[in-house]
């Protein structure tokens, strides 16, 4: 099997935007779980629903693999699963280096969805001495003074850095003057890298926060919801109730 420093996706050179590429993963997931259940095909409608996006724009997104289905009879599962595997490189071993065994980074190694992938975890890489030789998802960690030599000896390309914030750059700069050209950052803090240097971001306070003003606007909306029909926007049978007429109760359709 080929390693991730000889071979590289080809998305970029084939002019498939940025936004489908971030959409790819989310139409293998939904496409692998129908492949478990033995699905054969799948229309764009159904497809789409599984993987949160419209059908529009799902089909739009195929096209750019020059897959566009069969009319009347949908995708082929199986086929759409190999098709968007190669194009994300995931029909080759990645080979990737974890830095900071702190809680995170331990359930990052232990976290089986890797493997599944393509993404092979080559070695865990701690700062702490006192964290060396310790074992962690079934491999020892390693020191940083190590670094590398550990990312050349394994072919590495991916990064991924779960450090503090404050020793994050500096872990950076050193993937990166390794050879490292794609990093998936956990710290809470922005990286500065050069020029052919990927970086993808996951800060789950960030994520937390957008939760927490949606939860707060939605608060907001019921409140106001609530005042409006407990004031001024009472139910039109409420205020009927209260209208009068010279003899009782006004009926709803007054007689011919």
């Amino acid at each position: 099997m080929a390693t991730g420093r000889t071979h590289r996706p080809a998305t970029r050179s084939r002019g498939i935007p940025e936004a489908t590429v971030a959409r790819l993963p989310l139409y293998l997931r939904a496409l692998t779980a129908l492949s478990e259940r033995s699905v054969p095909t799948v229309s764009s409608e159904e497809l789409a629903a599984a993987a949160g996006v419209n059908s529009a724009k799902l089909r739009k997104d195929f096209s750019y693999l020059g897959s566009y289905g069969t009319r009347g009879v949908g995708y082929d599962v199986e086929y759409l699963v190999y098709q968007i595997s190669r194009e994300l490189g995931l029909t080759q071993d990645w080979p990737v280096v974890i830095v900071g065994i702190g809680n995170l980074g331990a359930a990052l190694a232990n976290y089986g969805g890797f493997a599944s992938r393509g993404f092979r975890v080559a070695a865990l890489i701690d700062a702490d001495p006192a964290m060396a030789g310790k074992p962690v998802a079934g491999l020892p960690v390693r020191h940083t003074d190590e670094l590398e030599e550990i990312i050349s000896e394994n072919g590495v390309s991916i990064g991924v850095i779960a450090t503090p914030a404050g020793a994050a750059q500096q872990v950076c700069d050193r993937l990166v003057a390794a050879g490292i050209t794609s990093i998936l950052n956990f710290a809470p803090t922005v990286l500065s890298v050069p020029d052919g240097v990927d970086v993808r971001k996951v800060d789950l306070s960030i994520e937390l926060q957008i939760l927490a003003f949606h939860e707060q606007r939605k608060a907001g909306e019921e409140t106001a919801a609530v005042r409006r029909t407990g004031t001024a926007g009472r139910p039109a049978a409420a205020a009927r109730e209260g209208r009068k007429g010279p003899d009782g109760d006004v009926p709803a359709v007054m007689p011919a």
